[in-house]
């Protein structure tokens, strides 16, 4: 989540000499804004859905119940600090760089579980977040050529694995255990070729700043051999 005027986040805003504000006070976001404090309560969250979900052994359904519960919450602060950051301009670094951990942690959290209770392969477990942790590694990477957008698909993955994720916690049988396999299915399948697209982007974005860094290079070294050949002159 990233930045907006002090004065309208709780910033200080005092007026610098001459009555006039300073920069530095329009430009900087308050640290304590809507948006960041949704995402520190989903980082608090990770720890307490961990706790409900492997108390009393981890398979009583009303402890999974409150987990899902918890989770749920996670996931729709997932949705409403994102939207307030972009609406109202609350950026902040804290914010670019706690919401994908408080993202991840929560996700991970609860695929760590049900793969140490037993109730998904930790084959699944492993490729979801290999291709999170993965990809994230990879935008910064490419963060010197460009920043690799958001896409359709990987909005729709995360949608996915969070309402797949979200009927494992919950004990869940009959028709609905069936259904919630399917979902995972989907899930996964959605991760592998996301991952796949955000890697062709990023080898895409990465030659395209090559070649710009290459012709930027070649008209420097034209200007300065003009330059050198009118100086002669």
């Amino acid at each position: 989540m990233t930045g907006v005027p002090a004065s309208a986040t709780g910033g200080t805003g005092r007026p610098a000499p001459g009555g006039k504000l300073s920069a530095a006070a329009v430009d900087q976001a308050s640290l304590w804004n809507i948006a960041n404090i949704l995402t520190m309560v989903r980082l608090l969250l990770v720890p307490g859905f961990v706790m409900l979900m492997l108390a009393d052994g981890g398979y009583d359904p009303v402890w999974r119940a409150w987990a899902w519960a918890a989770f749920a919450v996670a996931m729709i602060t997932d949705v409403f600090d994102g939207h307030l950051a972009r609406t109202y301009n609350l950026v902040t670094d804290f914010g670019k760089i706690a919401d994908p951990i408080a993202d991840k942690a929560i996700m991970g959290a609860a695929l760590i579980c049900l793969s140490y209770l037993g109730d998904l392969p930790w084959w699944v477990t492993g490729v979801i977040l290999g291709r999170e942790l993965g990809i994230t590694l990879l935008r910064f990477v490419v963060i010197r050529y460009g920043v690799i957008p958001a896409s359709r698909g990987g909005k729709m993955k995360t949608l996915a694995q969070g309402t797949a994720v979200g009927m494992y916690v919950l004990a869940l049988t009959g028709p609905l255990a069936t259904f919630r396999f399917w979902m995972m299915a989907v899930a996964v399948v959605l991760t592998v070729v996301t991952g796949l697209d955000y890697v062709r982007q990023a080898i895409v974005l990465r030659r395209a700043g090559l070649a710009e860094a290459a012709e930027a290079a070649a008209v420097s070294k034209a200007s300065a051999a003009s330059t050198s050949e009118a100086a002669e002159k």
